[in-house]
């Protein structure tokens, strides 16, 4: 009999769950609510949002503007500027711990800093914060440090990514103080990150399988999954209960099962449940 253990910090975290309530709340309200974009990197999610009836589109329709939904991983100052001007009612779902890295970056542009977020090049979250300050460097691991930053800056300002991989920061930031007069570093990683990924660092190590959760758009999850997979060939990230494979589990005792920020509860117990129908065949 397998034994499996679920990770005490995993699923929604409260940003994420905040922007979906919001979401379907305006939807019950209004069938005129619209995103730019998907809300987080959740298949389920998005279906969940879509059958609501919010709707996604690439940009703003100027005719008949009715609640503009801002989603989880925030957004430029642009994009409130247009809502504002065409007439749309803004509800803001960013995540708190996103708007404050927001204003962080402000203020080290203000303070003459050089602005510099660690962060996956293209990610949703990294292209709000880069919006809030002119010519950002963005740099998603230390070997970019030296080609983004060629000499030294006389001050530099570092924010990071709410969901970056720990140990990647710390690289990064150690190359950087090498490289500025003046350095001032906040530490952005949220704590939900910090949570799960402490436990991805000893769940690998204590148990047979690992099962990560969580859609391969997610960069939190996919982080998981590499993190587990360093320490444990064994680990499988997985959509949903039907990815669930019997081989997977030969000779096995014990299952870890974690999931990333943005996958929903429900897609999690599924998974369990489907573990645990391969304990009783």
């Amino acid at each position: 009999m397998k034994k499996i253990n679920v990770a005490k910090n995993s699923g929604f975290c409260f940003g994420v769950r905040m922007a979906v309530d919001k979401a379907l709340e305006e939807a019950e309200k209004s069938d005129n609510v619209i995103m730019l974009g998907d809300i987080v990197h959740n298949e389920h999610v998005v279906r969940k949002i879509d059958s609501s009836g919010v709707r996604v589109v690439d940009e703003l329709p100027a005719e008949n503007p009715g609640t503009l939904m801002l989603r989880a991983h925030g957004t430029v100052p642009e994009v409130y500027e247009e809502a504002n001007e065409k007439g749309y009612r803004i509800v803001d779902a960013t995540c708190p711990l996103v708007l404050e890295i927001h204003d962080n970056a402000r203020g080290l542009d203000k303070d003459g800093y050089k602005v510099v977020i660690i962060g996956d090049h293209g990610h949703d979250e990294v292209k709000g914060i880069a919006g809030q300050v002119k010519n950002p460097i963005i740099i998603s691991s230390p070997e970019e440090v030296e080609e983004k930053i060629p000499s030294r800056v006389r001050k530099i300002g570092v924010v990071v990514q709410s969901t970056q991989n720990i140990e990647n920061a710390q690289a990064i930031v150690q190359k950087l103080m090498t490289l500025g007069r003046e350095m001032k570093y906040y530490d952005t990683i949220c704590k939900p990150t910090k949570l799960y990924q402490a436990e991805i660092r000893t769940m690998p190590l204590e148990n047979d399988v690992m099962i990560i959760v969580g859609s391969f758009t997610s960069a939190n999850t996919k982080r998981l999954t590499e993190i587990s997979h360093s320490l444990n060939p064994k680990s499988y990230q997985v959509e949903n209960g039907s990815d669930i494979e019997k081989g997977w589990f030969d000779g096995a005792d014990t299952v870890g099962v974690t999931a990333g920020a943005s996958t929903p509860d429900w897609i999690i117990d599924e998974v369990v449940k489907a573990i645990e129908k391969l304990n009783g065949e």
